[in-house]
C-alpha cells in the first residue's frame, strides 16, 4: 500500500537459524510443518488449501488463541488470507503474494512476502521482506509477528536438525 508520502510500506525481519537452507525450505512447503511454526505467538493455523509449487494457491487461517487488543482481520478472532507462490527457488527463495479476506478496506490489496535463505557458517540467514503492507496492519504488530514466526521457525528447525 502507498502511504501519504507516496512510498510503499515495507516491513522486514531477519534471523540466523542453526539449520540448513534445505531444512528451512522444506518447513515452508510442507503444510504439516508450516502449521506448527508459522503462526505468531498467541495464534494457531489451519490450512484450507495448499499447492506448494510455482503458481500454486494457498489459503490459511490464523486463529487467535490468547487475549489480543486488536480484532482479527476477517472476524473478531480470525485472520484468513489467500495467495499464491509467485516464485520458488529451492533452498534459496520463496515469494508469496498474499491477500487478506476482510470487509475492512484498510486490509485490502496484495502484499508480497519474499523469504531469502542464505547459507552462513552458523546455519542459514533467513530474511523476510513484506512489500505493499496494507495500512490496516500496524507496523509494530507486523514486525512483532514476523519476528515471532522467525523465532518459531528457529525452534522448529533447530530441534529437527539435532
Amino acid at each position: 500500500m502507498t502511504n501519504l508520502s507516496g512510498e510503499k510500506r515495507v516491513d522486514a525481519g531477519s534471523r540466523i537459524i542453526k539449520a540448513t537452507p534445505e531444512t528451512i525450505y522444506r518447513a515452508y512447503l510442507d503444510p504439516q510443518e508450516l502449521t506448527v511454526w508459522r503462526p505468531p505467538h498467541g495464534m494457531r493455523s489451519e490450512i484450507l488449501e495448499f499447492e506448494p509449487w510455482t503458481g500454486g494457491k494457498f489459503r490459511m487461517a490464523y486463529i487467535y488463541t490468547a487475549e489480543h487488543p486488536v480484532a482479527g482481520k476477517t472476524s473478531e478472532n480470525v485472520d484468513v488470507f489467500q495467495g499464491r507462490f509467485a516464485e520458488l527457488v529451492p533452498n534459496e527463495r520463496i515469494v508469496e503474494v498474499v491477500e487478506f479476506e476482510s470487509p475492512d478496506p484498510a486490509f485490502a490489496g496484495e502484499m508480497s512476502i519474499t523469504t531469502i535463505l542464505k547459507a552462513v557458517p552458523e546455519g542459514t540467514e533467513v530474511t523476510v521482506r513484506c512489500e505493499d503492507v496494507p495500512p490496516g496492519i500496524r507496523q509494530e504488530d507486523h514486525l512483532q509477528g514476523i519476528n515471532s514466526s522467525l523465532e518459531n521457525l528457529a525452534a522448529f528447525t533447530e530441534k529437527a536438525a539435532k
